[in-house]
C-alpha cells in the first residue's frame, strides 16, 4: 500500500524537530514557552504540524496559540476569540516573550 502513499513512509513531525533549526535563544524562548503555555490548564492540546506548533482549548480544538519558528525568532499569534483579529508578535528573546506571556493566557481564558 505504500506505493500507492496511502501510507506515509516519513517520519512524524516532533517538537524536537522545530527545535533543530533555531538559536541557542529562540530555542530557550520556544522551550520555555512550550513549559508556560501547557502549564495553563488540563485542556490544553497542542499540535505538531510540519511548520507550526498549534494550541488550543479542549479537544473541541478552539485554537489559542500559533507558533512558527525561524532561525533566529519565534513568530507568535494569539486568538482571543473567532470575532477579534488575531495579534501576531515576534520574539527573539526570553525577555520578549516575557512582555506576552499575560496575553496568552488571556487568550486560553476568554477563547470559545
Amino acid at each position: 500500500m505504500d506505493k500507492f502513499d496511502f501510507y506515509s513512509s516519513k517520519l512524524p513531525n516532533t517538537f524536537e524537530s522545530h527545535l533543530s533549526g533555531l538559536n541557542d535563544e529562540s530555542s530557550k524562548a520556544f522551550l520555555d514557552l512550550r513549559t508556560f503555555v501547557m502549564g495553563l490548564g488540563k485542556t490544553v492540546v497542542e499540535q505538531i504540524r510540519p511548520h507550526r506548533i498549534v494550541y488550543a482549548k479542549s479537544l473541541t480544538f478552539r485554537t489559542f496559540l500559533d507558533i512558527r519558528p525561524a532561525v533566529n525568532s519565534l513568530v507568535i499569534e494569539i486568538r482571543k476569540s473567532r470575532h477579534e483579529p488575531i495579534v501576531e508578535h515576534t520574539i527573539r528573546s526570553r525577555e520578549d516573550l516575557e512582555t506576552i506571556k499575560h496575553q496568552i493566557a488571556m487568550a486560553y481564558e476568554t477563547i470559545e
